[in-house]
């Protein structure tokens, strides 16, 4: 392998070990309680879905039919609560869980319709629209929360990563994940931080070349 061809590689492995590390603003896990007064369960999948176990990959068909399933209660309830932001957002996390990002930001925006000051939604938002492929609309979430909010721990450490994997703008990624333990000293990821700091400063010179949308798998 050619230096040049090298020195890409390990940059793009680097990147795209940032890009594992997304902070979640909101969680399935507050999702409300059903009509009939059950707890509605998160519906997490895991970062390699398995059926059978004779590893049998789960299609995106079956997330979907799966997520679908899930959030049938939830759905229901709008019906009658159309501009419940929560309900939104719940929907939408479930989506988000299940790797449904156009779903995902759809209910996010719905939800950000009737409660545009809601920044953890809005950082999700974000999440949902690097996922699918857009890194300038997630930063620009990233950002609008960081108006309202500037030291808001997971804005800031998405926002570091879209920097940098998909605009390869080194300093605009340090600068945020800096800001972010100034302020937070107590964030619970401060090693993960301080290690993608240590690899980004490492690579701080390279011109690599133009911008990547393409998310991680």
């Amino acid at each position: 392998m050619s230096t040049p061809a090298y020195v890409m590689a390990v940059v793009c492995l680097l990147i795209g070990m940032a890009a594992g590390y997304f902070v979640r603003g909101s969680a399935a896990s507050q999702a409300p309680k059903t009509a009939a007064g059950g707890a509605t369960p998160a519906a997490s999948v895991p970062a390699s879905p398995v059926m059978g176990g004779v590893g049998q990959q789960i299609t995106p068909d079956q997330l979907k039919h799966m997520a679908d399933v899930q959030v049938a209660p939830l759905v229901e309830r709008l019906k009658g609560e159309p501009k419940n932001a929560q309900l939104l957002a719940n929907v939408g996390n479930q989506y988000y869980d299940a790797r449904q990002y156009q779903l995902a930001a759809d209910y996010y925006q719905r939800s950000l319709q009737v409660q545009p000051g809601n920044t953890n939604v809005r950082v999700d938002l974000g999440t949902t629209m690097w996922y699918l492929g857009d890194a300038d609309k997630a930063i620009e979430q990233y950002k609008t929360v960081l108006k309202a909010e500037p030291t808001k721990p997971n804005a800031l450490m998405n926002l570091g990563i879209v920097e940098w994997r998909g605009k390869m703008n080194v300093p605009a990624a340090i600068a945020a994940w800096e800001k972010l333990l100034a302020t937070n000293p107590n964030f619970q990821g401060k090693d993960k931080v301080e290690q993608l700091i240590a690899q980004a400063k490492k690579h701080a010179n390279m011109q690599v070349g133009a911008e990547t949308t393409k998310p991680p798998i």
